[in-house]
């Protein structure tokens, strides 16, 4: 018996190993919205605001308008929207990622990263969504739910979509501050 567990034991540890990796949002990989396999690993070291959006939702002009100033004004050194489009919810984003790429950028000026359109919640949800969905207890249940990524990639806070960018951008601000702070005290 014991003979036939040992080499059990390699691949259980193993994927300890690798189920321990994966604990926090920037370990997960996506397809950006040109269709490119990307790391979220990038963005590690960066507070990210990551945000399941639509195109043609009753909240669309308001966050979009919002979600590209805070890009503007905190840079893509400090600070990124994160987007992932979802048409999971009154099938307000019907487009294709082609679509909605060049809608978006025509109409808000969009500068932040955008992926490919994704099931956010159910059995086919994206695992990055899941693991934010499992950080915080909390599930999207409509267009531009947010959740607020500290520098480590841990979950800070979720937000539904009545919840404007604009409640959230003194928490953005406070942890922009302190990483710069920090970066400098590094220097």
């Amino acid at each position: 018996m014991i003979r036939t567990a040992l080499p059990v034991l390699p691949v259980l540890l193993l994927a300890c190993l690798s189920e321990a990796k994966l604990k926090d949002f920037y370990t997960f990989k996506v397809v950006n919205i040109r269709g490119r396999l990307v790391s979220l690993e990038k963005y590690r070291g960066s507070v990210s605001l990551v945000v399941n959006v639509a195109s043609e939702c009753g909240f669309t002009e308001e966050h979009y308008r919002d979600l590209q100033q805070l890009q503007r004004d905190f840079g893509p050194q400090h600070f990124n929207v994160l987007a992932f489009p979802c048409n999971q919810f009154g099938q307000q984003e019907p487009g294709s990622d082609k679509d909605i790429d060049s809608f978006v950028r025509r109409v808000y000026g969009v500068s932040f990263p955008l992926f490919s359109k994704i099931a956010v919640v159910g059995t086919g949800a994206n695992n990055a969504f899941k693991y934010l969905a499992e950080s915080t207890g909390k599930e999207p249940d409509w267009n531009f739910w947010k959740y607020l990524i500290d520098v480590d990639g841990k979950v800070v806070g979720s937000w539904g979509p009545r919840v404007s960018v604009s409640e959230i951008r003194p928490k953005i601000t406070d942890m922009v501050r302190r990483l710069i702070i920090r970066r400098k005290e590094e220097l």
